[in-house]
Order: structure tokens, then C-alpha cells, then sequence
């Protein structure tokens, strides 16, 4: 599960540095896939950010590892961790309430939480995808599902490992 302290950041020098077990926990912190957090660091020692952030998002995840990734994840409107809290601040208490609604259809029919990288969107944003993404098949949902697991992590990333 999602730690709910915040992310300590690191530069990126110390971030290349610290030992495997402190940046591993960071990058799990990210994303809970220990393979997103092998292939991350085996990279290591990184020359930029961008090469980082290259790397962390080269990584396609398997369909396995979105389920158990996204069983970490709260619903959007709901109990938000300290780490989605910031990312999930674009739904009111009048979106939260739709969605809940939404989220049961959702549910439903793919057998899991609706996940969408919330930073920088609204809640009838979200909610509009939520609806757009219910026409998916369940295997391309979970495909999208997975892309947005990255992005969400590709953020919490940014947060963690600074210049």
C-alpha cells in the first residue's frame, strides 16, 4: 500500500547516491511496482532528470501489475492519501459526490477503481473521462488504466527527485 507520510525529495546527485534500499522505498513511494522500481534502479547513476524521467516512463506496465498497483490507489472523491490529497484537490465536495455514484458504474463493469492522473484536472474534467473511458473493452481500459498509474507516478517522481 501507499505510504501516507509524504515523499522526502532528494536531489539528484543524492538520489544516484543514497543506498538502494532508501531509493527503492522513494520509488515505491512512487509507484508500487517492484519492477518500475528495479528497472528505475538499475539506471542509476542518472545524469539528468530528463534521463530519469526517460526511463521511469519507458517502463510499460503488465496487466498484473496495474491491478496490484491500482488496489493502492483511493477512489477519485474519497479518502484521499497524504500523496493523492494535492493531486485529487480539483474535486469539490459536489464532484466527490457524483463520482461516488460514477465510480459504483465503474466498478462494475471493469472490476476496479477508476484511475486518472487528477493533478491539474477539475472534477467534471475527470468525471467526463470517467464517462469517455466507460465505452473502453475491459482489456483496453486496463491498458489506459496503466498508462495513467505511470503518469501519476512520473509526477510523484518530479516531487521526489529534484534538481
Amino acid at each position: 500500500m501507499l505510504k501516507e507520510d509524504p515523499l522526502v525529495p532528494l536531489d539528484l546527485a543524492g538520489f544516484n547516491t543514497t543506498p538502494v534500499d532508501q531509493a527503492a522505498t522513494l520509488l515505491a513511494g512512487c509507484l508500487e511496482v517492484p519492477r518500475w522500481v528495479d528497472t528505475v534502479l538499475d539506471g542509476r547513476p542518472y545524469p539528468s532528470l530528463a534521463a530519469l524521467r526517460a526511463v521511469a516512463a519507458g517502463i510499460t506496465l503488465t496487466p498484473e501489475e496495474i491491478r496490484r498497483a491500482m488496489a493502492a490507489h483511493p477512489r477519485i472523491g474519497e479518502r484521499p492519501t497524504a500523496l493523492s490529497r494535492s493531486e485529487q484537490s480539483g474535486v469539490d465536495s459536489t464532484a466527490a459526490d457524483r463520482f461516488r455514484a460514477a465510480n459504483t458504474e465503474y466498478e462494475q463493469r471493469f472490476g476496479h477503481v477508476f484511475l486518472i492522473r487528477a493533478a491539474g484536472r477539475g472534477g467534471e474534467e475527470m468525471l467526463a473521462a470517467l464517462r469517455e473511458r466507460m465505452g473502453n473493452d475491459p482489456e483496453t481500459e486496463l491498458a489506459v488504466a496503466g498508462r495513467e498509474l505511470v503518469e501519476i507516478a512520473l509526477l510523484r517522481l518530479e516531487k521526489a527527485v529534484t534538481a
